[in-house]
């Protein structure tokens, strides 16, 4: 576990005091406080940031609540924190960078929105302890704003957080603004939602822009209250001090890579993905045509593409963005599918022209509307980097996430993902991983025992007397909850040859379909609803087996991908997380370094996530100058 500081300091020859706060002024005092307050490397040290007001820290365990007062309740005593300084700007950063080269604490951030903010200016951290990477893990979903993790680190009934919104007559909370805690211990809303970030009491009828009111932003009589900032810092060292108390089992680990997987996207989101802007533009054009100018050029072009469908039923008319309508045209044909999904489409595709017209019509229709022109404008920098908002995780099994379609870029755009002069991708895609996962959690000695093979199929097919095509859809079948089919008919022989594995799976489908939460292999909670039909609690068991290897093999890319950002050198950076896929923008001599660096980095990975397992990860490793050179 990670250690609280048991030191308290407060060492005034090297810092002022400014309205009640301790004010450092210079990186290596603010270093020297620390290494005095008896802070070392990985210990946890709270940091928030006020882009041009200042940089609060705090390191520490807090004071007891005292008795019979709600959770959360200042102690009003002094020992309420072992470190807790105010650094204004222009410091406050330095000062980061500073403790990060020579102290390396593990960060305590609120969310990765700090580290995005440190990462823009030049500063990336080691490790953090993200509360709300946490708070996810351990409680499940996706709502994680600063008042529901303090509420569940404090055990305090998620449906009485207070929303941020002016006070009026139906809406008085009482307390002094100035405190962050309310009397019920709830945080208060409007220092959730950044109040803490203010130079001054905050404006509760409308809330200006708080660079707004400073005089001098860079000197440090511009901080009204100064305290705040290393107030709302203690109050994120105590939320992770509670955090952790409250973990079991493998969750310990799994927040380490959770949280530094966090810090990876901080740095994609800064960073973003190197695009061939020139290169991009043509693909769009083939596949919509030219700019349009005016919206009558835009309604031309989407006729056009329509066109090339719905010549194949001379006379019709039809709205091929409507689904019914879709399979009317096809119904029309001779042709009754009971859904309009592109898998479905493809099965039918000898049955008359038009459906390969419609998935090409498809496919163009997509980079229309979602990756067009106009994606490009709004997502595309001058320095050629497509950039979005990159998440740990999704909410649900903890899949990585980004926005900007940077989590389904379409195969036609990949050659527009291309290394900047001087430099080369590093793709690398983990094999089979879903099946590997399986052998790792279940513990199935068979299925451990197939995985030794480059291709994990061909020994499965073997054991179950079948070819290799069909033993992969039998596998993923079971993963996925499919009950009919090829892969259905031969599950008697897959429970049969691997039954610790269909039982940790039919388990988990049981679980799900009765309503009951699941925990993955290192211990994310997976929500799951109740009730309903019996539809409905079928595709719940189906999500909630999925979910157990899903969300675990999530859990291993996460710890490869933060392996990997560890031991890469000389240049190399992550620029693309995509499912079970790492893409490196690295200089061109450090390229075959780095290759050999992330397949070892799987190997230190897959044992620091399953240590003992025995079962074997593969990765398949290129070095290419666009994305589209890489196979597969």
């Amino acid at each position: 576990m990670l250690r609280h500081m048991p030191t308290r300091v407060s060492p005034l020859y090297l810092a002022g005091t400014w309205q009640g706060a301790v004010v450092a002024r210079t990186a290596p005092d603010v270093v020297a406080l620390a290494r005095q307050a008896g802070l070392q490397r990985g210990d946890l040290l709270a940091v928030v940031v006020a882009p041009g007001v200042g940089v609060g820290l705090a390191a520490g365990t807090p004071a007891a609540t005292p008795a019979g007062a709600p959770a959360g309740t200042p102690s009003g005593g002094e020992e309420s924190g072992s470190l807790a300084l105010t650094i204004p700007e222009p410091h406050g950063i330095p000062a980061v960078a500073e403790l990060e080269a020579t102290v390396r604490p593990r960060w305590v951030l609120w969310s990765n929105a700090t580290a995005v903010t440190l990462a823009a200016a030049g500063v990336r951290l080691a490790a953090a302890w993200d509360l709300v990477a946490v708070h996810r893990l351990v409680h499940g979903g996706w709502d994680a704003d600063a008042g529901r993790v303090w509420a569940a680190a404090h055990g305090l009934d998620a449906d009485g957080v207070p929303e941020d919104r002016p006070l009026d007559l139906f809406n008085q909370d009482g307390g002094d603004p100035d405190e962050p805690v309310r009397p019920d211990g709830y945080l208060r809303p409007d220092w959730a939602a950044g109040a803490w970030a203010a130079p001054g009491r905050p404006d509760r009828t409308g809330r200006p822009d708080v660079l707004d009111r400073l005089d001098g932003p860079n000197r440090p009589d511009a901080l009204d209250r100064p305290d705040r900032l290393q107030t709302w810092a203690a109050l994120a060292a105590e939320v992770a001090g509670l955090q952790q108390q409250a973990l079991t089992g493998r969750q310990p680990a799994t927040v380490r890579s959770e949280s530094a997987a966090e810090l990876l996207c901080a740095e994609l989101t800064v960073d973003g993905l190197p695009l061939d802007r020139d290169v991009a533009e043509r693909i769009i054009a083939d596949a919509v045509g030219p700019r349009a100018r005016t919206e009558a050029e835009l309604a031309a072009g989407r006729a056009r593409r329509d066109a090339e469908v719905l010549r194949h039923v001379p006379g019709a008319a039809f709205d091929l963005r409507s689904p019914g309508q879709v399979k009317a045209l096809l119904a029309l044909l001779g042709i009754d599918v009971p859904d309009t999904r592109a898998g479905r489409l493809r099965s039918v595709a000898d049955r008359h022209p038009v459906v390969d017209a419609l998935l090409a019509w498809r496919k163009a229709e997509r980079i229309a509307t979602t990756y067009g022109y106009t994606w490009l404008d709004e997502h595309v920098g001058a320095d050629g980097r497509l950039r979005g908002q990159w998440s740990g995780s999704d909410g649900a099994a903890g899949r990585m996430t980004a926005t900007a379609g940077l989590h389904n870029l379409p195969a036609e755009l990949r050659p527009a993902v291309a290394a900047e002069p001087g430099h080369l991708l590093v793709r690398a895609d983990l094999g089979q991983i879903e099946p590997r996962v399986l052998a790792a959690v279940s513990g199935d000695p068979a299925l451990r025992a197939a995985t030794a093979d480059d291709d994990l199929y061909a020994p499965v097919a073997a054991q179950l007397g079948v070819d290799r095509a069909t033993a992969k859809v039998a596998v993923l079948g079971a993963m996925y909850g499919q009950t009919t089919g090829n892969g259905a008919r031969i599950l008697p022989r897959l429970e049969a040859s691997y039954p610790v594995a269909m039982t940790y799976l039919a388990r988990a489908d049981a679980a799900a379909r009765e309503g009951r939460d699941l925990r993955t292999y290192g211990g994310r909670r997976v929500r799951m609803s109740s009730g309903g039909t019996e539809a409905a609690s079928r595709a719940r068991g189906r999500y909630g087996r999925n979910a157990m290897v899903q969300g675990a093999a999530a859990e291993l890319f996460k710890v490869w991908a933060a392996t990997v950002r560890a031991r890469a050198a000389g240049g190399a950076t992550i620029v693309l997380c995509l499912h079970d896929e790492l893409l490196l923008h690295v200089p061109a001599a450090q390229a075959e370094a780095t290759a050999g660096v992330v397949t070892a980095a799987l190997d230190e990975a897959a044992g620091r996530w399953a240590p003992g397992s025995g079962v074997r990860f593969v990765v398949d490793v290129s070095v290419v100058e666009r994305w589209s050179d890489a196979k597969g």
